[in-house]
């Protein structure tokens, strides 16, 4: 337990310290209401608007723990709102449109996990495939338009609450949960783990890598499956051009903000769903203080950069370094011994 909470301090003292930071500019932010049967602030929307990133990062992490890396979260989100929006406006009901957006998500996953696993193509590449091609798919389902529905009932699952609690918060804290309970508490985490650490080597000890890396891109497919349900019932619509763009950019930086390597091998799902919620203030952040929204990319990404730099590992090396340094010049020399 104190291993894993000195493995996420970073980044909680990172969110801690972009938390005051916002609050000077806008004092209000940590102010939280409750009115007519929900919560409502600055930081209850942060929980709610980080939702799509929080579960993208949650399927990036075990992703890039292969040492792969997925493209394609943004457009499986563009696909799945147009499957659940079309599903609805057919009339099939919610139960149908969830279960038939889930299981694009999942298709989109195990394609993406064979051309990995099977085909041998480079992950980049792989999924760069489906990121190109997807939303094209999701423009033939909606037909080159905006897909609108009245579906209240699959519209809470956007912008309804559960006691008080925006819904897309707890469906991106339950499905952090559940990912790293499955992980953790299974051999599931240390087999991810050998897979991005050396492949060859885990496949000689046993390990089928092939069959993991297929289910670790289902699983980020079924987390970007979320994430495109949630966008879409939040607008009560499916836009195949603008769902879930440029979102994949947000989600392997969550990663990295996480500490997590592009190289693969170790892991904390925790800490990347904290980097996504450090994205997300940044962008509250820069609307409440009130910059023109032609600075606001340039912000995020000066801020983004500090934070990474921050908490390189190089750099905390050089400090560790310092500091021994400094700490043996202040220590008094050994007397030499005098012989007798």
């Amino acid at each position: 337990m104190k291993r894993a909470f000195l493995r996420v301090l970073p980044q909680l003292l990172t969110l801690a310290a972009l938390i005051a930071l916002v609050t000077l500019f806008f004092p209000q932010f940590l102010s939280v209401d409750y009115q007519a049967g929900r919560l409502s602030g600055p930081v209850i929307d942060v929980l709610k608007r980080g939702a799509p990133v929080a579960l993208l990062a949650v399927g990036m992490t075990l992703v890039i723990a292969t040492r792969g890396i997925d493209l394609s979260v943004g457009t499986v989100m563009a696909i799945t709102g147009a499957v659940a929006a079309w599903t609805i406006s057919a009339g099939w009901g919610v139960g149908a449109a969830i279960i038939l957006a889930l299981a694009a998500g999942i298709a989109c996953g195990v394609w993406n996990g064979c051309l990995v696993a099977i085909f041998g193509i480079q992950p980049i590449v792989a999924t760069l495939i489906l990121m190109t091609s997807g939303r094209g798919i999701a423009q033939l389902i909606t037909e080159g338009r905006i897909l609108t529905f009245t579906d209240p009932a699959f519209a809470w699952l956007g912008s309804g609450t559960l006691l008080g609690i925006p819904v897309p918060t707890i469906l991106w804290i339950v499905a952090a949960i559940a990912t790293v309970v499955l992980m953790r508490r299974t051999a599931l985490g240390l087999l991810v783990e050998a897979i991005g650490i050396n492949r060859a080597a885990s496949a000689l000890a046993g390990v089928n890598a092939s069959v993991l890396l297929i289910a670790v891109y289902m699983a980020s497919g079924l987390c970007a499956a979320l994430a495109g349900i949630i966008a879409t019932a939040d607008i009560r619509g499916a836009d195949a051009n603008n769902a879930g763009l440029w979102l994949e950019l947000d989600a392997i930086l969550a990663v990295v903000i996480g500490g997590n390597s592009l190289l693969g091998g170790r892991f904390s799902v925790a800490a990347s769903v904290l980097g996504a919620m450090i994205i997300q203030t940044i962008d509250t952040g820069i609307l409440l203080a009130g910059f023109p929204s032609e600075y606001n990319l340039v912000i995020k990404a000066a801020l983004v950069l500090v934070i990474l730099v921050l908490q390189s590992p190089n750099l905390a090396d050089h400090w560790h370094f310092v500091r021994e340094n400094v700490r043996r010049r202040r220590e008094p020399e050994p007397s030499p011994d005098v012989k007798s």
